[in-house]
């Protein structure tokens, strides 16, 4: 896990907004609407959803904790089948072999190659295991921040996608031009200056 692991990688998200009915119950009725599945789909490539931080195999929100202290605290879990190309020329290569022989022809159409292709992904697919992957959340609410336990960009991009859907707020990735954006008290003149500067070459020798 993220949190208690001896190296971090970490993302940082402003976040802005407020729930009507408080924000505890608010959290808690987005992560239960968009937990993970249970019930895995076998034809799917990729499942994903939130999970509680202590038990990430079990995610129920109804009895799991997810508010420590002044913290939310939970886990997003992307399950997901990778299927080896060299996997897939392998059984494409069988099928092909078996269309042949089938239509007594020495040659497969392009269109038949992409039909059998398409047939081995199904089937494979169907029988590969999900890998699941944790990333850790600590949401400080009164802070107005959020660190998720990735640098990954696809795992990020799923997180901003989720987070938004469940909680109906947006994170906005922390850097520099962002800090002053949302928490600096900057004025209007000051931003523009900050967001009009370009990158130093450091190359050259000037």
């Amino acid at each position: 896990m993220g949190l208690i692991s001896s190296t971090h990688a970490i993302s940082r998200y402003y976040i802005d907004g407020e729930f009507p009915d408080g924000a505890a119950e608010g959290v808690r009725r987005g992560l239960i609407e968009n937990a993970i599945p249970e019930i895995e789909s076998e034809y799917d490539e990729i499942s994903a959803g939130w999970t509680p931080l202590e038990t990430p195999y079990k995610p129920d929100f109804e009895s799991a904790s997810f508010l420590f202290g002044t913290y939310f605290a939970f886990s997003l879990r992307i399950d997901k089948k990778s299927i080896p190309a060299k996997l897939v020329q392998k059984h494409m290569a069988i099928e092909m072999e078996k269309k042949k022989k089938e239509s007594g022809r020495p040659f497969i159409s392009k269109n038949e190659k992409a039909e059998i292709k398409e047939m081995v992904i199904d089937i494979l697919m169907h029988k590969t295991p999900f890998i699941p992957n944790m990333y850790d959340v600590l949401w400080d609410y009164e802070d107005k921040t959020v660190l998720l336990f990735s640098t990954q960009k696809a795992a990020n991009e799923l997180f901003e996608t989720l987070f938004f859907k469940s909680f109906d707020h947006k994170p906005i990735r922390i850097f520099p031009y962002t800090i002053v954006e949302t928490q600096g008290s900057f004025s209007s003149d000051e931003k523009d200056r900050v967001l009009a500067l370009a990158p130093l070459n450091m190359k050259g020798g000037q």
